[in-house]
Order: C-alpha cells, then sequence, then structure tokens
C-alpha cells in the first residue's frame, strides 16, 4: 500500500508540473544516445533533456538492471524502452498526457501472448517487434528468438489482433488464440507477388493498372545456358522467343506483343536495378533483324550472373513503359539483382556441372548421304551424261573418274579406288565436333542487420561448346550494399562487373555446316596419318590445297570483353509520405575482336595466288603472312536522375495519392577502331613482315593505300522529364496517368519534330473489395485494368542535316577531300504507336487457381520506310514515314495448385499468345524487288511483316521431270505495265512469316518432402520456313553450297532428298523432287531461263519474275514447311537434404539437382535436321542440342 500511495503522489506532482509547463513534450521526437556503461536511470535522465518527459518508476523495480552501454541515433522513444527493458520483467506505459511514461513491472497473469520468431533457415530472430493492434504496448524478441506479450482486453471482444515487423522481412498479422506461437518471417525479396518492380517504382501488384509480369530468376534458371535472356523460352506471355542457333552464347531475338518496326530496333528494352543498360557493340537493326543473323558479340545483359538475378519484370503496354520513353517501343525488361537481408551472414557456393551432346550421322535429323549413296548418286549422273562445271575438285568418283581418262590409274585400279571410297564415310561430325563438358560456379556472401546490408558474389562460366576450338569464358563480381544512414537518409551502392573470352571460327568456316554439306567420301588423313589434302579449284586451271581442319587450325575469332557498372542512390525521407531519390550510375565497357587468318590456309593462298610455301606472283596484292584484323570497340555511359516521390493517404485510408515526377539526363558514347593487316605471324611472337618492295609487289601497294584504320566516335545525348500520378479509393478504383518527354534533334528541323510527348493513362477496378465479394471466401482477388497510351520511336542513323566525312589529303589532287556520309532528312518525324490494354487478373480458393488474362490492339503510323530512288541522289534508298502498322492479340497465364498439402505440393501453370501482325499501308510500287518478295524484305498491305512469297508449284512435268509453275506464261499481256509491287504480288503466293502469331509454355513442379521434380516446355506455333536449297543457284553461302543440283560439286554431300527425284515417266506421282537436267539434256535450256525476261509488247514489258525455273522450285510453295515446335527445355529432379543431417556440419541448406535439357523437340518431319528457326537459305548453325546436368547448392 504505500508503495503504491507513493506513485500516486507522484504521478499526482508530475502533472502538476507538466501543467505549468508550456513546453509541450513529443515522445515521437527522434532521441540520440550514447552512455557508457550507464544505469537505467542515467538513461531516462538524458531522454528527459531532449523530450521533456517524466519518467515514473519504482526504485525496486529498477535496482536489479546491470549498467550496459546505450547507443541510439535518431531513434524512437518506443524502440528505445522496447530494446532496454527486453527480458527484464519490465514494461512501458505511455500517459495519455504524452508527457509521462510509467515504468512498471509486467502483469503476472495468462492474458499474455508468447512465442517464437525464426527466419527463412530455421534460426532465431532477435530484436523483432511484437504488437497488439490499437494498443501501444510492444515486446521485442530475445536472443534466442521468443517473446512475451501482455494483452488488454480488446473493444469487440474478439481475439488480440498482433502485428510482427522486422526490418528486411514481411510484415505479419496474426490472431492469439491462446496458444504460443511460432512465427516464421519471410524476407521481403522471397513476396514476388506482392510488388512489381517497374525500374522507376515499386508498386504494390493490387494497385498495378497495366500490364506487367513478374517471374523469379530460380524459377527459370538453367544449367545449360549461360545468360538469362536464353533461358525466358516459354516463361512469359506476349513474349515471343527466337533462336535460329544453339551455339553458346548467341543471342535470342526477343519480341514483346509483335513487331511494331519495319526497318528500326525491334529488341526490348534492358534495364537492371533501375538503370538502363545498353549493347556492348552498337549492331545495326538491319542486322538484328535479319531473322538469319547471329549475333555472337552479346547483348546488354550477357555479362550477367543468372545467379546474382532476383526477379524480372516484363513491361509489356504504354502504361507500363512510358516512363522510358522512346526507348522503350519495344517493351522493357526489367532486372531486380538480389540484395542483403537483415540476419546472420550467410555463405552460399553454387555450380552446375553440363554435358552436352553432339550431332551424329545417326541422329533421325540428319538426313544426308553416307559414301555408298554419295558414289551411287555419282555414277548415275555420269550414266546420265550430267555435265559439270569446269572448276570441279578433283575428288571422290568424278575424280577417279577423271584420273582414269588421263591414264594416272587403270581399270582395277579405278574399281579399287571407288569400293574403297564406298566405305569411306568419314565422320566429319565425330572430327570437328565433340561432346561438351561445361562448368559454373557462384560463390555469394549476404547478411546484415537494420542498419546495413550487403550482398558480395564471385562468379566462373567456362562453356565448351560441341564445336571444336571453341571457348566461352567469363568472370563476373557483384557488390551490392544498402545503408540505413539516418531516419530521414537511406543509401545504396552497387558494383557489377564481368570479363568474358570467347574464340570461335570465322564466319565461312562453320564446322557444323560442313559436316552436314561435305562428301563423306573425302578423307580427312592421307596413309601417313596427316592431313589429307584436295585442290579446292577456283577455276578449270588454278586451285589450292584445302582441308577443313587445316583451316580451322590456322584461323580463327578471338573476343575479349569486360564491363564494370557503378550505381549510387540515395533515398531522402522527408516524412513517412514523401520521399526523393537522387541516382547516379556509370559504366564502361571495352570489346575487343580479333581474327586472323594464317598464311598456311586455303584462304590466304587464294588471295596469295600460290599455295603455302611457294612464293607469290609479282601481281599478288598479298605476298607474305597471314591476315590479322581487329575491331576495339570502348562504350562509356552515365546516367544522373532526381525523383520525387509520395504516397498519401487521406480519410482514414479512403483516398489515396502516390506518383513521382523526375528529371533524368544520359549519355552514351561509343568509340571503335578498327583495321586489317597482312603478313601477319602469329607463331613469330605476333609479328607483321616489314620491307615488303612495293616495286616488286604493286598491288600490295595499291591494298595498302586502300585499307586504312578507322575510327569511329558516336555520342548521344539525352534529356528527359518524366511524372506518374496515381490515385486509388479504398484501395478498389486506380487511376494513373504516366508521362515522359525525350528529345532529339535526328528529327527534322521544326522544333514541334524534336519533341515528343509520351504518355498513358490506366485504371483498374479490384472487386474483391467490393462488400459482397469480401463475402465470397473461394475469391482471393478479382482485378480488371484497361489503359491507353502513346509511345514514339526514332532511327538512330538518320539527320535531319547532311553529315559529312573529312578524308585525309588525296594523292591525286594534292587536297583535302570530304564524302557525304549520310543524306539529309528533315522532313522524316517520330514513328508513333497507339497501344490499348485490357486485362483481368484473379486468384481463388486460397492462391490454388491463380489467372491472368490480356487483350491489347497497337497501331503504329508514320513506320519507317525505305523508299528507293534514282542514284543521282548519290543514294539508292531514301528513309520515310509511309507505313501504318497494327499488332493485335491476346494472352491467357493460368496457375493451378491441386495438391497443397504438408509433405505433397504440385503446381502447374501455363501461357499462351497471339500476335496478329499486319501492314496496313501499300508501298511504293518500285520499292521493292524481287529478292525482297522472296526473303520476307518487302513490306505488302494486308501481310504481316516479314512476310515471305514462293512460287506456286503446280507439278512435275511427265515427259522430263522438270518444275512446272502457275507463272502466267499463258496469260503474260494481265502482267503489261504493271509496277514490281503488282506484278508479284500477283504472281507469287504469301507463305507465311519466319516470326510466329503463337507461343507458350507448360512449366509443372511436383514436391514430395525434399524431393522436387520440375519439367518445362515450350511451344511456337504459326511460323513458316523454307526448305534447305537443292536445284538453285540460290542455295549458296558464300564461295559453298549447302545442296545445288544445278551445280553439283564433287566435294559436297547431298540431301536424301535425291534418291526420291524424278528419273522415269510416271514418278512424278509420287514425288515433287525434280529431275536432275545437266546441260547435255535436250530439255536443259527450257528450265535454265525464264519467258519474263524477254517480253515486250507495244513499247510495254513485264517485270522479270524469274531466272530460271530451279530458282522457282526451291523458293516454290513446295518447299515451304510449318516451323512450329513443341520442344522439351528442362526436365530437373532436386533433393534437399534434411537439417539434421547438416546441424553437425554447420551447414544450413543444401541441395543436389539433376537435369536434362533440350531432350526432345517435335517439329515438322519433314525438316530432317533443318532447325525450325533456320531459313533454307543460310548457313547451317547448330541446333540446341540435349545436355545433362548435375547442380549443388550448399548455404553455411
Amino acid at each position: 500500500m504505500r508503495e503504491k500511495r507513493k506513485i500516486a503522489r507522484l504521478l499526482f506532482a508530475s502533472i502538476l508540473l507538466s501543467g505549468s509547463s508550456m513546453v509541450m513534450a513529443q515522445t515521437d521526437k527522434p532521441v540520440t544516445v550514447q552512455l557508457k556503461q550507464a544505469s537505467i536511470r542515467e538513461l531516462f535522465v538524458e531522454i528527459k533533456k531532449q523530450m521533456l518527459v517524466n519518467f515514473m518508476y519504482s526504485n525496486s523495480a529498477v535496482e536489479g538492471l546491470k549498467k550496459k552501454d546505450y547507443d541510439f541515433t535518431n531513434a524512437s522513444l518506443e524502440k528505445i524502452l522496447t530494446h532496454c527493458l527486453a527480458g527484464s520483467g519490465l514494461t512501458f506505459e505511455i500517459a495519455a498526457d504524452n508527457r509521462t511514461v510509467v515504468i512498471k513491472r509486467k502483469p503476472k497473469n495468462k492474458n499474455r501472448a508468447t512465442g517464437k520468431v525464426i527466419d527463412s533457415q530455421g534460426e532465431p530472430l532477435m530484436g523483432v517487434s511484437i504488437k497488439q493492434d490499437g494498443v501501444m504496448q510492444a515486446a521485442v524478441t530475445g536472443m534466442d528468438g521468443s517473446f512475451e506479450l501482455p494483452l488488454e482486453p480488446t473493444k469487440d471482444g474478439k481475439d488480440p489482433k498482433l502485428t510482427v515487423s522486422f526490418i528486411g522481412m514481411k510484415t505479419q498479422h496474426l490472431t492469439w488464440r491462446g496458444r504460443p506461437l511460432n512465427i516464421y518471417m519471410e524476407d521481403d525479396a522471397q513476396n514476388l507477388e506482392e510488388v512489381v518492380v517497374t525500374g522507376y517504382q515499386v508498386i504494390n501488384k493490387r494497385a498495378l493498372t497495366s500490364a506487367v509480369t513478374t517471374v523469379k530468376a530460380e524459377d527459370i534458371i538453367r544449367p545449360d545456358y549461360a545468360s538469362i535472356d536464353q533461358m525466358l523460352e516459354g516463361q512469359i506471355p506476349d513474349l515471343m522467343f527466337m533462336s535460329n542457333s544453339g551455339e553458346a552464347g548467341a543471342v535470342p531475338k526477343i519480341r514483346i506483343r509483335g513487331t511494331s518496326s519495319i526497318i528500326g530496333n525491334r529488341e526490348p528494352l534492358w534495364v537492371v536495378d533501375g538503370i538502363v543498360v545498353n549493347d556492348p557493340v552498337q549492331i545495326s537493326p538491319e542486322e538484328l533483324n535479319d531473322p538469319d543473323f547471329v549475333n555472337r558479340i552479346g547483348n546488354a545483359i550477357a555479362g550477367l550472373n543468372p545467379q546474382d538475378i532476383e526477379r524480372l519484370d516484363v513491361l509489356k503496354d504504354a502504361s507500363a513503359t512510358a516512363l522510358y520513353g522512346s526507348k522503350a517501343a519495344n517493351g522493357v525488361i526489367v532486372i531486380t539483382t538480389k540484395r542483403g537481408r537483415v540476419g546472420k551472414p550467410q555463405i552460399r557456393y553454387t555450380n552446375s556441372f553440363n554435358y552436352k551432346l553432339r550431332p551424329r550421322y545417326t541422329d533421325h535429323s540428319v538426313d544426308v548421304m553416307n559414301s555408298k549413296e554419295r558414289i551411287q548418286f555419282s555414277r548415275e549422273l555420269y550414266n546420265s551424261g550430267y555435265i559439270y562445271e569446269s572448276n570441279i575438285s578433283p575428288v571422290g568418283y568424278e575424280g577417279a573418274i577423271q584420273r582414269l581418262y588421263n591414264n594416272e590409274i587403270n581399270y582395277a585400279q579405278f574399281a579399287e579406288e571407288v569400293a574403297r571410297m564406298e566405305t569411306q564415310n568419314t565422320d566429319w561430325f565425330d572430327l570437328l565436333t565433340h561432346d561438351s563438358f561445361s562448368q559454373q560456379h557462384t560463390m555469394s556472401v549476404s547478411g546484415g542487420s537494420d542498419a546495413g546490408r550487403y550482398y558480395a558474389s564471385i562468379g566462373y562460366t567456362d562453356t565448351d561448346d560441341v564445336v571444336k576450338n571453341t571457348m566461352n569464358k567469363r568472370y563476373t563480381a557483384a557488390l551490392n550494399l544498402d545503408a540505413n544512414l539516418t531516419s530521414w537518409l537511406d543509401a545504396s551502392f552497387n558494383m557489377k562487373g564481368n570479363i568474358t573470352k570467347r574464340n570461335y571460327p570465322q564466319g565461312s568456316l562453320s564446322p557444323v555446316q560442313y559436316a552436314y554439306t561435305a562428301s563423306r567420301v573425302i578423307p580427312a588423313y592421307d596413309d601417313e596419318g596427316d592431313y589429307y589434302y584436295y585442290k579446292k579449284m577456283e577455276t578449270s586451271r588454278e586451285g589450292y590445297d584445302y582441308n577443313i581442319m587445316n583451316e580451322l587450325d590456322h584461323s580463327g575469332v578471338t573476343q575479349e570483353g569486360s564491363s564494370l557498372q557503378l550505381d549510387a542512390n540515395f533515398r531522402f525521407k522527408f516524412n513517412e509520405w514523401l520521399s526523393a531519390n537522387a541516382i547516379a550510375s556509370y559504366s564502361v565497357q571495352n570489346t575487343d575482336i580479333d581474327s586472323y587468318w594464317g598464311e598456311q590456309t586455303n584462304h590466304v593462298a587464294q588471295i596469295r595466288g600460290s599455295e603455302y610455301g611457294v612464293e607469290a606472283p609479282s601481281d599478288s596484292p598479298f605476298p607474305q603472312g597471314g591476315e590479322f584484323s581487329t575491331s576495339n570497340t570502348r562504350q562509356k555511359s552515365w546516367t544522373v536522375r532526381l525523383q520525387l516521390d509520395w504516397n498519401k493517404w487521406f480519410n482514414d485510408e479512403t483516398h489515396n495519392f502516390n506518383g513521382a515526377i523526375g528529371y533524368e539526363v544520359s549519355s552514351t558514347r561509343y568509340k571503335d577502331n578498327s583495321y586489317t593487316a597482312r603478313g601477319y605471324y602469329p607463331d613469330r611472337g605476333l609479328s607483321f613482315v616489314s620491307g615488303i618492295s612495293m616495286d616488286d609487289y604493286p598491288e600490295y601497294g595499291t591494298w595498302l593505300s586502300s585499307n586504312v584504320p578507322m575510327i569511329t566516335d558516336n555520342l548521344t545525348n539525352i534529356l528527359s522529364a518524366y511524372a506518374s500520378f496515381t490515385y486509388s479509393w479504398k484501395q478498389m478504383v486506380y487511376l494513373n496517368l504516366n508521362g515522359r518527354i525525350d528529345g532529339s534533334n535526328q528529327f527534322g528541323d521544326q522544333s514541334n519534330d524534336k519533341i515528343l510527348p509520351i504518355w498513358s493513362v490506366s485504371a483498374s477496378f479490384n472487386f474483391s473489395e467490393l462488400d459482397f465479394m469480401k463475402k465470397q471466401e473461394w475469391i482471393d482477388y478479382l482485378t480488371v485494368k484497361a489503359s491507353y497510351g502513346f509511345q514514339g520511336n526514332m532511327l538512330s542513323s538518320e539527320s535531319p542535316v547532311l553529315t559529312i566525312t573529312k578524308n585525309p589529303l588525296h594523292p591525286y589532287y594534292n587536297e583535302f577531300t570530304a564524302s557525304a556520309n549520310g543524306n539529309p532528312n528533315p522532313n522524316l518525324r517520330w514513328e508513333k504507336t497507339a497501344s490499348y490494354n485490357i486485362g483481368l487478373e484473379a486468384s481463388f480458393f486460397n492462391k490454388r487457381l491463380q489467372m491472368e488474362a490480356s487483350v491489347y490492339f497497337k497501331r503504329t503510323k508514320d513506320a519507317f520506310m525505305s523508299k528507293s530512288i534514282s542514284t543521282v541522289n548519290g543514294y539508292s534508298s531514301y528513309v520515310v514515314n509511309r507505313g501504318n502498322i497494327s499488332n493485335d492479340g491476346y494472352s491467357v497465364d493460368i496457375t493451378i495448385n491441386p495438391i497443397m498439402t504438408k509433405d505433397w505440393h504440385w503446381s502447374v501453370s501455363t501461357s499462351f499468345s497471339r500476335t496478329i501482325n499486319e501492314i496496313t499501308t501499300s508501298p511504293d510500287g518500285e520499292s521493292y524487288e524481287l529478292d525482297d518478295f522472296l526473303n520476307g524484305d518487302a513490306v505488302v498491305k494486308g501481310q504481316s511483316i516479314g512476310t515471305f512469297y514462293s512460287y506456286k508449284f503446280i507439278g512435275l512435268s511427265p515427259v522430263d521431270g522438270g518444275p512446272m509453275f502457275d507463272d502466267y506464261e499463258d496469260h503474260w499481256e494481265d502482267l503489261l505495265g504493271l509496277s514490281k509491287y503488282d506484278t508479284y504480288t500477283r504472281v507469287l503466293e504469301a507463305s507465311g512469316s519466319r516470326e510466329p502469331v503463337m507461343s507458350g509454355g507448360l512449366n509443372t513442379t511436383l514436391r514430395y518432402k525434399s524431393f522436387r521434380l520440375s519439367a518445362s516446355f515450350a511451344y511456337s506455333l504459326g511460323a513458316k520456313t523454307r526448305l534447305f536449297g537443292m536445284y538453285s543457284s540460290g542455295a549458296k553461302n558464300g564461295t559453298q553450297t549447302i545442296y545445288d543440283a544445278g551445280a553439283i560439286r564433287p566435294e559436297n554431300n547431298m540431301s536424301r532428298d535425291y534418291l526420291q527425284r524424278w528419273q522415269n515417266p510416271g514418278d512424278e506421282q509420287y514425288t515433287n523432287i525434280p529431275a536432275i537436267i545437266g546441260k547435255s539434256a535436250s530439255a536443259f535450256f527450257k528450265y535454265s531461263s525464264h519467258w519474263s525476261g524477254s517480253v515486250e509488247y507495244g513499247g510495254q514489258s513485264v517485270q522479270t519474275i524469274a531466272s530460271s525455273a530451279w530458282d522457282m522450285y526451291d523458293y516454290s510453295n513446295i518447299r515451304v514447311v510449318s516451323a512450329s515446335y513443341l520442344k522439351c527445355n528442362n526436365i530437373s529432379l532436386t533433393y534437399e537434404f534434411p537439417d539434421e543431417w547438416l546441424k553437425p556440419y554447420l551447414i544450413k541448406r543444401l541441395e543436389l539437382t539433376a537435369s536434362g535439357s533440350n531432350l526432345f523437340t517435335v517439329s515438322d518431319r519433314r525438316l530432317k535436321g533443318q532447325t525450325p528457326t533456320q531459313g533454307g537459305f543460310t548457313t547451317i548453325e547448330l541446333s540446341d542440342r540435349p545436355s545433362f546436368s548435375l547442380g549443388l547448392s550448399i548455404t553455411f
């Protein structure tokens, strides 16, 4: 009783004192305390000095507390007292007047919440705050993660609600039901379904009004690839994935919601941690858009270790991409890298070892002749009187015949040689490729406290491709730091770096194509075990020794690259709803590409004009040594961004206004120097020959004078302003407005052409927030959204003014000269795209069924097109705004979790996307040539971009087996005077596009206790491609033919399709493969030319439709097949070792994964080994090879 009276008197006195004071205490004012070995009373005195509050306590209650250090900076009173009284049996209460703090013993009654808090690794978490909703009192966990919180009776009599929070962890809201709680805290970064990262903002997914798809990196990582973009196939709705090469490091082509530009760049924009990243080397849109172009150099994220990536957000509609301006016309892929999390340091090591299978002649997909078939084929040609070209190489059956006729061998020797060749069967695949072994390793460390967090990693990747003499190595390092410097200032610092090195063959030496197309009759080694050489003839009398392995041994390309990116982000918190960001980024990339041809190669011998070891003739432009070419590119860029963010609630959280406004300036510079030198000796100290007499070799002097180093310097500066505004009502209705202004002096001399506002407006309605919907327990959420936006695009190659190149002193005129580098284009305008999007997101049955669906409409006008002009202007084409394009499409993404129990979890997700692309404007009649229509480069109204045309095949002649076509020969007068456009669209048939119209994927995961089985499939539908050419000169790649019945060469192999060719009348009933009609055949001239080349009537003529029937056959509709496919991307089995096995070894987690990738592809059987994504008149590229991997992940 005496103690109670004493407390009452003190409390009464404190009220009087506080009442007479004119200074109001503020318990929410931040306090800084730094005391060494101080008592709790000294702490109270120090706090009172800063906050003007009074502390009421009993001496007996605090006497037993030990002295200790107190170190708090700008901390709240609640935080200080919660930490200092933890585990003491005391608690505190702030009086209603906000000036008095009462320290008292915790009541000893049963109305208290107890439990334990652990992290994702099962480790106890200390310092976690547990608070009863509506009550000031809180508790924190101790060293062992346990807590005890006294509870106050609730006003409505229901069970108390608790809020559990900790920095870096997801806040949890629980209900106390009288039993101890075991609380598992999840990292914020693990809850990807809660937020979307756009690069400029982090948005709650329920508040999202635009089309964005998010995936975790760990869900799509595959051990057979080294870059994250190669892992996106079948994972993202509305994302079309096209890869025409299975070569390690080859960059895939990605299209988001169709193709919106005819000649401009079609690739998406890459953003890493909020900063736009650039490609290491500038590659023209023309090359990138070519479906057969293989990008071996790499793209903007080729050096990024997938193990350092946390998530990817794909921004698809105008509302999502508007803040990126004109650079984002093709969509944006935002990558967020891993960051440190609060907790003890974690060391993680991951590796994977991959075994990839090479191609083999026994593969069902490789359909070429063996030696016996090839000899028989040559024998049939010889017996039919087939006349070869005069420059054929003397090998195979034809070479033996030639030696027999020249009396170099007798018939018995001839027969013996032919019999040996029939069993030769040289295995070029075995000689040029091998089953390869690759490995990836990553070591990372992460951790931190509420004051700062860190993540650091190093990585090593060694990808040995199946093609021999190739190398792909990459070293990566990353460091991400987050610091809470003060209560009003946070900072983050990022560093990413990588070093890469690649070796691969020269572009004209394709080992995979050679294995397909080289005759297996030709030996690789002679009887002594040395390389076997044959004369590769250039003319009927001139030829030089050739062996593909010798070419590969003495040539090659070496690519070395390095990059470093530094980012700093300072966040200023003015109050609970207003903050600002100051961001600065700097990056530098170096790419060196060196290629050489040794003097021992056939390539150099042809230029030199003599065999290796033989002195070059006096007219040789290449008297000594080999050839060396180098290209060095330095790319530097920096970005500075200032952004103000707000998120303000009004009227008891009924209304919310949030958004951002910012200013950004960036600069990108590419400097490149390149040159080619001759006389190179790589085996003599990498030296070059000197002192060659120009009098002895005048052609060499001429070559030197015209081959000088080239230096380019491209600088791009961008100044932008942007803003985003969002209003929400009761978290049910959301309205959003985004806008950005980019300026460019590449467009027009008119000021209103230089600046284009890019904007979007969008809205969403969350039906699940309606009262009657809340009562439907089976509905988790249901949101409908819609958006409209306006985007722009530009061509970096165009300028409103004439660009001039200043040349050096001219040797003849003895004056400095200049040449036009680019035509002025003052009337060029922005390429503009209007985009509409309608979307639905829903979740049912406690996330057992989740669905996303969207429909979109994109309309592009003033699209850039190339217009043919008279060469009297100095140029043959001119870029104009003449195109209109429409892209319509829809997508559905469904995830089902049919089994969700303690031991079993089965999930299935599938996505389907369709894109309908169409040109809605007509080009000029003379804009495109015949080849443009055949190759898919022509723009045709009513067709999709990339549509290629074909001749109409009607069958084989029953007389001679030649191909026949519907080519207007019997009514040629209908074509008189027509333009090229009208002629070719009438005579030819639209076959389709190389780009698919539908794509999707199927992913499933089945988990049982510690086992996890996953499978991923991808499909692509609607694309078309041509089969490899067989009869025409168009079936050539460089100086090598693929299959060419018009000029059969003994050194080349042939497709087995020739075995099914027409040979006798009546065969046309069973085959569509024409007869081989050589120069000696009476029907030769009937098929070697075309009637359209010589028709003229009344001063009008017919456009040239074809050069020969053989060209028409290879470009006919009979040679067009479906490029649709279904591919098994990956199947994996993972086992996670039990915790009790690992604890004695201080291991927190250990996983072992076995997987198989690219196990099979289902496609049109007529392809017969041709990859569906490859065209018929291109280099045969390596297909996606089956591989098997074993991986380990261990965390300490």
